[in-house]
């Protein structure tokens, strides 16, 4: 057990050490008016597509070093679909609404200002009925044995288990 804890305990350590060569690659402060970013289309999967002919834009604005988040500026026109979120993802409407349904049937309206969080692996009904804008903040899952690892280390970082450890 002790042996495992301190390979848990290593690799937690690893985890933490930033990567400085892409980190170099890369301006410390990315920014920019949400309003000045060029979208570009992004059409939504036409079998999705429940009503209407909605429009999709994307404007990318940021990745991280590692490829695993990203920021980007997201608009739309009317109409309804389905959106499968194969990442969690949160948003910030910035302008215009939405109906948002999840899975379980809970209905929820956007508007501006609000922030929502969708569960990666997960879809949700849109129904945008003039237009809505979106900032989507965007983060891919690790694989399962590092995402395993992150759960151990930060349990072991916990103010119990620095009790029953220490």
């Amino acid at each position: 057990m002790a042996l495992k804890l301190m390979l848990v305990g290593m690799a937690g350590t690893l985890l933490a050490v930033p990567r400085t060569s892409r980190n170099e690659e890369m301006p410390p402060v990315v920014a920019a008016h949400s309003g000045h970013l060029a979208l570009k289309p992004a059409p939504i999967n036409p079998q999705w597509i429940l009503r209407g002919t909605p429009l999709a834009r994307v404007g990318d604005h940021s990745t991280s070093s590692d490829e695993a988040s990203s920021t980007a500026v997201w608009d739309c026109t009317a109409g309804e679909f389905r959106w499968y979120f194969g990442w969690d993802e949160t948003v910030v409407i910035q302008e215009g609404e939405v109906h948002v349904t999840a899975e379980d049937g809970s209905e929820r309206l956007l508007k501006v200002g609000d922030i929502a969080y969708f569960r990666g692996g997960t879809w949700a009904t849109w129904r945008v009925d003039d237009y809505v804008r979106k900032i989507a903040f965007v983060r891919k899952p690790f694989p399962e044995p590092l995402a395993t690892l992150y759960r151990i280390r930060n349990a072991l970082r916990s103010p119990t288990a620095k009790q029953v450890l220490g």
